[in-house]
């Protein structure tokens, strides 16, 4: 009896990675199998040049594009493709055994959909009641894909200074989005948005335009909604082993992206009495929520509420 296709992907996994020549040789065989129309054959292929970095993710992406067995997107129920330019699965290639990357990339996206979640409940609100999301500082869609699958593409809009990365979104997850700015000045809203969820941009910024950012992002939240962001607070100053100036703030040169200048996006720690204080000047009146290191059990969440009138606004 021949084997099944499961006990040959099984058996291609047990048997771990092959040399970087073998996988080579491995991409091209699935591609050769996939023209031929042999998909069983091709998947083996694929599977066997996805256990080796080098070749990792042009076979996850094509297993993913003909839906080859040992997809991701059948029981995930989303799009799965992951960008090559996508600096944030760069960073998880560096991370956890060499078989994960892919399904850590994924599964933290999903982690992140969970975290926003229950945040929003202990603010009173639900994420599948609001009507119209931005998703600021996408990126190439780690948390973007599981975002519209949960509340429906079509009431979110994404947005990126990264070049490729909102059309990548676009494509691939039906979103709406336009390109962000460096400058916050030069960015123009299509609408106001009921949430604005703005998920480690502010644990990059400078100081020149931490506040800039945060007026600019306020100005895009709809009446009655709120604005989301996260920052390196007391945990994570205490775990790199930096020191916050008088102000509470902190910002070092470096970052896991290769694509923005770490001039513009490095790393930043900042206090929450600092973060506090920036409100209450872009965001007078404002009724704000703290929750210490809940995304990825490191970042400190800011939950902000604009009213529907008057103060706050």
């Amino acid at each position: 009896m021949d084997e099944s296709i499961l006990g040959q992907l099984l058996r291609v996994t047990a048997a771990g990675p092959v040399s970087g020549e073998q996988a080579r040789a491995a991409l091209e065989r699935g591609k050769a199998k996939l023209a031929a129309g042999e998909r069983d054959a091709a998947a083996v292929a694929l599977r066997e040049a996805a256990m080796v970095p080098e070749t990792q993710l042009a076979a996850h992406n094509l297993i993913e594009a003909e839906n080859l067995p040992g997809a991701f997107s059948p029981w995930m129920g989303l799009d799965a493709t992951i960008d090559p330019r996508d600096d944030v699965y760069g960073f998880f290639t560096g991370f956890g055994a060499w078989s994960s990357p892919m399904r850590d990339y994924l599964a933290d996206g999903w982690r992140t959909l969970s975290e926003l979640m229950l945040l929003l409940e202990q603010a009173g609100r639900s994420l599948v009641g609001f009507e119209s999301v931005l998703e600021f500082a996408s990126g190439h869609g780690r948390f973007t894909r599981h975002l519209a699958r949960a509340i429906g593409a079509q009431r979110v809009t994404v947005s990126d200074v990264v070049a490729g990365a909102v059309d990548f979104a676009r494509a691939h997850f039906g979103v709406q989005g336009f390109d962000s700015a460096r400058r916050p000045q030069d960015v123009r809203w299509p609408q106001q948005y009921d949430l604005v969820f703005v998920l480690s941009l502010f644990s990059h910024l400078p100081r020149a335009t931490w506040k800039p950012w945060l007026a600019r992002l306020w100005e895009a939240v709809a009446p009655g909604g709120l604005l989301v962001f996260s920052t390196h607070g007391a945990e994570a100053v205490r775990s790199a082993g930096v020191e916050l100036d008088a102000e509470g703030y902190f910002f070092a040169l470096s970052s896991e992206s290769n694509a923005i200048d770490a001039q513009e996006y490095g790393t930043a720690f900042t206090s929450e009495d600092f973060v506090r204080a920036a409100l209450a000047e872009c965001a007078p009146g404002a009724k704000v929520h703290c929750a210490p290191t809940w995304f990825w059990a490191h970042q400190d969440a800011f939950v902000v509420h604009k009213t529907v009138a008057g103060g706050g606004a």
